[in-house]
């Protein structure tokens, strides 16, 4: 089982304490009926997005309150920029709505050279 870190402020010191995502192609959350609602590519720009919920992933499992929760305080002074601006940080925006008691979502990790 994977230790659950303790979030500080600061979405940089977060991501050093993630595993590395270097063999993740990209992340799809899924919703209950099989959708996929959101991917999460691995390129510039979306890596710490894809440290997070791959941390996650192996974490909770499923993407339900408690695992967002835990994820909006990862990504730190990003989490009040996202509430201040919606659309601005999407992957934050999937964490806020399921925080404030939106349906849960399945994190698949799909390998690269898969």
């Amino acid at each position: 089982m994977l230790a659950m870190i303790q979030p500080s402020a600061m979405f940089k010191d977060n991501l050093q304490q993630l595993r590395p995502v270097d063999g993740v192609q990209r992340i799809d959350l899924v919703d209950g009926k099989g959708v996929v609602v959101a991917s999460i590519e691995n390129q510039p720009g979306k890596q710490g997005s894809l440290a997070v919920y791959h941390y996650l992933k192996q974490l909770f499992d499923t993407l339900d309150e408690k695992a967002a929760e835990h994820g909006l305080a990862l990504f730190g002074e990003h989490t009040a920029d996202a509430r201040n601006r919606p659309g601005v940080h999407p992957n934050i925006d999937h964490l806020l709505a399921i925080a404030a008691g939106g349906s849960p979502l399945r994190i698949e990790v799909i390998a690269a050279n898969s």
